[in-house]
C-alpha cells in the first residue's frame, strides 16, 4: 500500500488539480499512522524509579515473567526519600528532583544512580528499579520516575541480535552447490567448445536449409550463445529448490518433536518444544554433551538434611543401631504447632531437644538463617506463612529455621520480624550486603532489640573460612570435615558466621558505606573495599547441608547415551566433593573405572605437570615427541589444528575445579587440557563461573569439529546454550537444549530445545535427531541424483545433435496421443492392480524375513557358532538388494508387455445422399453486386505488390 506525502495530501484536497478523490489517500494515511502511533506506543513502555507505593514502608512486589505458570515474586523498594513524603499523592505528583545515572545499558541486575531532592543525596541501585516487563503483584498503587525508555530500556538492551546457527549439513550443502555450479560452468563450456568445432567443420553444409540468424557472424560468436543456451538447459542439475525443500522436511520434524507424548511432562502440563526449525539433522551427530549440574541432573529442590553447629554434626538419619530415627511428631502447647511448614522434612531429636533447651549456639545458628537472607513473607491468613525465594537454596534455609522455632515472619525496608521461640521480636535492618556471584557469600547487618549490632554471614567455605578469627582455626577444622562428608553424601554446603560490631566503629563504616552508595563512578569497587572492612573476623556458627535430589532415569540416560559413544562432561559452580559425588550417582564416574585424575594446581607449571602425567597413564606415547599430534603441532599453527581422536588404555574420569581452570584455559594449555580431557570417559568441571562454561564449549568446538550440545536451566547457563561474545566472535554450542525447571526460564527462552526433564534426552537425539538426521540424508541423496540423472541426459544428447542446445525432452507426447488413453479407463491403478500389490507385498514380506532367518537357522547348526549382529543385518540388505532387484526386472518385463489398448479406427465411407451441404445452412447475401461492380480489380501496383501482366 503507497501513502501519499502531506503536500501530496494537501494536493488531493484541492479539485482543480486533483485526479483522485481526497478518501482514497486520507484513509490510508490515517490506517498507517494508527499503527505506527501503537507500535511507538509500545515501544515507550518505560524502566521507573520506585518512588513510592501502596505498601507499606514502600515495599512493591514484581513478579517475573516465568512461562510455567509459577510465580516468583521479588520484592522492589521505594528511595528512602518517599519516607519525607508520605503518602501525599499531590506531592508526588509534582517531584521535582534530579536523577544522574546509568546510561542505558544490558545489565539486568546493576543500576547506579544519585537522586538530589531538596539539597539531599540518595543512593540508587537496581532494587529501586522496576524494568520494562514487570507485572506488580500486591500494590493498589505506586509511582515512579521514568529512567529509561523505548530502545533503551535494559529488555530492549538485551534483545540484540539473535545468533542464527546453521548445522554441518547446511555447510556441506552450500559446498556442493558451489561445487555443482563449477561443474555447471565446466560442462557448458565444454559443450560450447564443442559447438564451435562443429560449426566449423560441419556446420556450414546446414546453411541451406538452417540458416543462422544475422547477429551470429562467426563459430565463435555461435560458441558464446551455445555456452548460455546450455547453461539455460542444463541448470537443473543446480538445486534451486532444494532449500525450501530442506526446510520443509525440519518443519515436519520439529512437529514430530513437539507432538512426542514420550516427552510430555504430566505433573506441569510442559511438552518438548523444538524452539527451532533449522538443527534438527544435528542432533544426530551429537558427539559431546555439556550439562550443568543444579536443576539439569538434579530437581533443584533443596531439602535441609544436615547441619554443623559449635563443631557438632547433626541430622543423621540413623540411630547407632542402624534403625531409622522416629519423626518428630507435634505435640500441643508446643511452638512448633502454629507455624510450622510440612515442606520441610529435617527431623534429630537431639537437635530439637537442644533448641528446647536453649544452646546459644544452636541458637545463634538458626537466628542467623532466619535474618540473612532476602526472602519475602506473604501471610494472607493467619499463621499461613507463604516464602517466596530468588534461590531454592535460601527458602530450605529459611524453612529448616521456622520449624526449629526462629520463624521469619515478615519485613520492611527498615525492619526483620522474627518470631523466635513463639516469642516476637523485631530487628532494625541497617544494610544488606548483598550476594554476587564474585563475592560468594551475603551479609545483613541489623540492631536487636537489646540494641546489639550485629553482623551475620553465609556463603562458600573457601571464602568464609578466609574471614573467620583467628580463634576459629580448631573450630574451622573440625567444620569442615564435617563439610567434606556433607559433600561426599551429594549435598550442597554452606558456612555461617556472625560477628558483633561496635556502634562507633559501626558508625564510621556507615558513613564510608554511604559514600560509596553515592559515588557514581566505580561505585561497585568502592562497595566491594567497604565490604571488606566488615566483613572480617567472623565467628564461625556452623555450616550446612542441602540435599538436591537426581531426576528421574538420569543414570539410565547417560547410560544409554555413552553406548551411543556420546561423551558428557559436567559444568557446575557446586564445590568439588559434591560434584564428584552426583557424578558417580549419575553414572558420569563409575566405581569400575581405572582412575579419576584431580587437576588441583594454583600455577600454570603445576597443572600442566598434572594434565601430562594423566596423560602419560591414558596413553604413554602421547607424551613422545614422534607422536603424531606433536609433530603437527610443531609444524603448524594450533588455530588451524584438529584435535583426533584418541583411544586410552582403560576407562578414566577427569576433574578440575575452576581455579586451575582458569590457567588451564590460557595459551598453549589448552590444547593439553583439551587432549587429556578428550581421552577420559567422563570430565567434572567444579567451581565454574558462565564465562568459563562457555570457554569449555568453545574449546571443544575450535578444535575437534564435532556436535557439540549444551544442556542447563539457570541464567548461568545461557552462555554455553546461546553464546557469549568474547575474543571478537560468540561462543556457543551447537545446540542448545533449555529445561524449564526451578530457576526460571530464561534457559530455555534462549535454548534451540525445550523439555521439563533430563531424561529426555534420550529421545531427542536417539529418535528424533537419528530419524531427523536418516531422513535427511536420504532426501539430499535422492535429489542430487535425481538431479543429475535428469540433466546429464542432455549433456550426452549433445554429442549426438551436433552441440546445437536441443533440448531432448521435446513435447514428443503431443506425437503420440494414444499414451493418454491408459488414464481414461484407469488401468493402472484399479481393483485388480490392488489385489496383485497386495499378494505381492505378502510374498516379498516372506521371501525378506524367512530366507535370511533360514541362513541364520542352517549356518547356526552348521558350525555352531553365532552370526554377529552385524553379519545379521548385511546378510538381510542383501537379500532385500537382491529381491529388490529381481523385483524391478519383472515390474520393466511386465511394464513392456502391457500396451495401451488398439483403438479401432474406422474408414470413412462416403453416402453422398446422406452428405448435407454446410454451404446451403451458412449461406446469405452473398457478395455478387461487389465482384461485379470491378472494384475488386483495381489494385494499385507498388514493390510489395507488383507482378507481370500478360497482354
Amino acid at each position: 500500500m503507497e501513502v501519499t506525502g502531506i503536500d501530496g495530501l494537501a494536493g488531493t484536497l484541492i479539485p482543480q488539480i486533483s485526479s483522485l478523490a481526497w478518501y482514497t489517500t486520507v484513509i490510508p494515511l490515517v490506517v498507517v499512522l494508527s499503527i505506527t502511533g501503537v507500535k511507538d506506543a509500545i515501544d515507550d513502555w518505560a524502566d521507573l524509579l520506585l518512588l513510592s507505593s501502596s505498601e507499606p514502608y514502600s515495599l512493591a512486589y514484581i513478579e517475573t515473567a516465568d512461562l510455567d505458570g509459577e510465580t516468583n515474586l521479588k520484592v522492589k523498594q521505594a528511595i528512602s526519600v518517599t519516607s519525607d513524603m508520605g503518602d501525599n499523592l499531590d506531592l508526588l505528583s509534582t517531584f521535582d528532583g534530579e536523577v544522574r545515572c546509568d546510561p542505558p545499558n544490558n545489565k539486568l541486575d546493576k543500576f547506579t544512580g544519585i537522586l538530589t531532592y531538596k539539597r539531599k543525596s540518595y543512593s540508587l541501585d537496581h532494587d529501586k528499579l522496576l524494568l520494562r516487563g514487570c507485572i506488580i503483584r500486591n500494590t493498589d498503587w505506586c509511582y515512579g520516575l521514568v529512567i529509561y525508555t523505548g530502545p533503551d530500556t535494559k529488555l530492549m538492551q538485551n534483545s540484540g541480535k539473535s545468533i542464527f546457527k546453521r548445522t554441518h549439513m547446511d555447510h556441506l550443502m552450500n559446498l556442493f552447490v558451489i561445487w555443482i555450479f563449477l561443474f555447471l560452468g565446466a560442462m557448458c563450456f565444454m559443450l560450447a567448445i564443442g559447438h564451435g568445432i562443429w560449426e566449423n567443420k560441419k556446420g556450414y553444409h546446414f546453411q541451406i536449409f538452417l540458416p543462422q540468424e544475422s547477429y551470429v557472424s562467426s563459430s565463435v560468436i555461435s560458441a558464446i550463445f551455445i555456452f548460455w543456451s546450455y547453461f539455460i538447459i542444463l541448470n537443473t542439475m543446480v538445486p534451486i529448490s532444494l532449500y525450501v525443500s530442506v526446510e520443509i522436511i525440519r518443519l515436519g520434524n520439529s512437529f514430530y518433536i513437539n507432538w512426542d507424548r514420550k516427552m510430555f511432562y504430566e505433573p506441569k502440563n510442559t511438552p518438548a518444544q523444538a524452539r527451532t526449525t533449522t538443527l534438527n539433522e544435528e542432533l544426530g551427530q551429537v558427539k559431546y554433551v555439556f550439562s550443568d549440574k543444579t536443576g539439569t541432573l538434579t530437581q533443584n529442590i533443596m531439602i535441609f538434611k544436615k547441619c554443623s553447629i559449635n563443631g557438632k554434626a547433626y541430622g543423621s538419619s540413623c540411630d547407632k543401631e542402624g534403625l531409622r530415627e522416629p519423626g518428630f511428631e507435634k505435640e500441643e502447647g508446643d511452638f512448633y504447632n502454629k507455624l510450622t511448614s510440612p515442606k520441610c522434612l529435617f527431623h534429630d531429636q537431639t537437635l530439637m531437644e537442644a533448641v528446647k533447651k536453649g544452646d546459644h549456639w544452636v541458637h545463634m545458628f538458626f537466628l542467623s538463617l532466619s535474618l540473612c537472607h532476602t526472602v519475602m513473607s506473604q501471610e494472607k491468613v493467619e499463621g499461613e506463612l507463604v516464602y517466596q525465594a530468588q534461590s531454592p537454596d535460601e527458602g530450605a534455609l529459611v524453612t529448616a529455621a521456622r520449624n526449629l522455632g526462629f520463624v521469619f515472619r515478615s519485613r520492611t525496608s527498615e525492619t526483620i520480624t522474627v518470631v523466635e521461640m513463639g516469642k516476637t521480636r523485631v530487628y532494625q535492618l541497617l544494610a544488606i550486603l548483598d550476594f554476587s556471584s564474585v563475592r560468594k557469600r551475603m551479609s545483613v547487618i541489623v540492631r536487636t532489640p537489646e540494641n546489639r549490632v550485629m553482623l551475620f554471614c553465609k556463603g562458600a567455605d573457601t571464602i568464609i573460612s578466609e574471614l573467620l578469627h583467628r580463634s576459629c582455626v580448631a573450630l574451622n577444622n573440625v567444620t569442615m570435615e564435617h563439610l567434606d562428608d556433607f559433600a561426599s553424601d551429594g549435598l550442597r554446603t554452606l558456612m555461617v558466621a556472625y560477628r558483633e560490631l561496635d556502634d562507633k566503629f559501626f558508625n564510621t563504616w556507615s558513613k564510608k558505606h554511604n559514600e560509596a552508595c553515592l559515588s557514581a563512578k566505580d561505585r561497585e569497587i568502592k562497595l566491594s573495599v567497604v565490604y571488606a572492612e566488615i566483613e572480617k573476623d567472623l565467628m564461625l556458627l556452623g555450616a550446612t547441608g542441602i540435599e538436591d535430589k537426581l531426576q528421574d532415569g538420569v543414570p539410565e540416560t547417560i547410560i544409554t547415551l555413552n553406548k551411543a559413544k556420546i561423551k558428557i562432561w559436567v559444568l557446575t559452580g557446586d564445590k568439588q566433593e559434591t560434584a564428584i559425588n552426583i557424578a558417580y550417582s549419575c553414572n558420569v564416574f563409575e566405581d569400575e573405572m581405572d582412575g579419576v585424575f584431580m587437576i588441583e594446581g594454583k600455577d600454570s607449571e603445576t597443572i600442566l605437570q598434572e594434565l601430562r602425567t594423566a596423560r602419560g597413564k591414558m596413553k604413554p606415547e602421547s607424551l613422545l615427541e614422534s607422536d603424531p599430534v606433536n609433530i603437527y603441532l610443531k609444524k603448524k599453527p594450533k588455530r588451524t589444528f584438529t584435535m583426533p581422536e584418541e583411544v586410552p588404555r582403560g576407562d578414566y574420569g577427569l576433574v578440575i575445579n575452576g581455579y586451575s581452570l582458569a590457567f588451564a584455559l590460557e595459551g598453549n594449555l589448552e590444547l593439553e587440557l583439551l587432549r587429556t580431557a578428550s581421552l577420559c570417559k567422563g570430565v567434572i568441571c567444579c567451581r565454574m563461573t558462565p564465562f568459563q562454561k562457555a570457554q569449555v564449549v568453545e574449546l571443544v568446538k575450535r578444535y575437534k569439529k564435532v556436535v557439540t550440545l549444551a544442556i542447563g536451566d539457570g541464567a548461568n547457563d545461557v552462555s554455553m546454550i546461546k553464546g557469549i561474545s568474547f575474543w571478537g566472535f560468540i561462543a556457543a554450542a551447537h545446540i542448545g537444549v533449555g529445561i524449564s525447571g526451578q530457576e526460571g526460564m530464561q534457559a530455555m527462552l534462549n535454548s534451540d530445545f525445550a523439555f521439563s526433564q533430563f531424561c529426555y534426552l534420550q529421545r531427542l537425539l536417539l529418535v528424533h535427531g537419528r530419524w531427523s538426521y536418516n531422513r535427511m540424508c536420504k532426501f539430499l541423496s535422492y535429489f542430487f541424483y535425481k538431479n543429475f540423472v535428469f540433466t546429464l541426459v542432455h549433456f550426452w544428447y549433445a554429442f549426438f545433435n551436433g552441440f546445437s542446445a536441443q533440448d531432448v525432452n521435446e513435447t514428443w507426447s503431443l506425437h503420440f496421443p494414444e499414451l493418454y488413453i491408459p488414464g481414461q479407463h484407469n488401468l493402472y491403478f484399479n481393483k485388480k492392480e490392488f489385489v496383485k500389490c497386495l499378494i505381492h507385498g505378502i510374498y516379498s514380506s516372506f521371501v525378506l524375513f524367512f530366507v535370511p532367518m533360514g541362513t541364520i537357522y542352517n549356518s547356526e547348526r552348521s558350525d555352531g557358532k553365532d552370526i554377529s549382529d552385524i553379519q545379521t543385518f548385511c546378510l538381510i540388505v542383501q537379500t532385500s538388494l537382491i529381491w529388490m532387484v529381481t523385483v524391478q526386472v519383472f515390474d520393466r518385463i511386465n511394464h513392456c508387455k502391457t500396451r495401451p489398448p488398439q483403438v479401432r479406427v474406422r474408414t470413412k465411407l462416403k453416402h453422398p445422399s446422406l452428405r448435407r451441404s454446410a454451404y446451403a445452412f451458412s449461406h446469405k447475401q452473398g457478395f455478387g453486386a461487389l465482384i461485379t461492380s470491378g472494384k475488386t480489380t483495381k489494385i494499385k501496383p507498388n514493390k510489395r505488390n507488383s507482378f507481370p501482366v500478360k497482354k
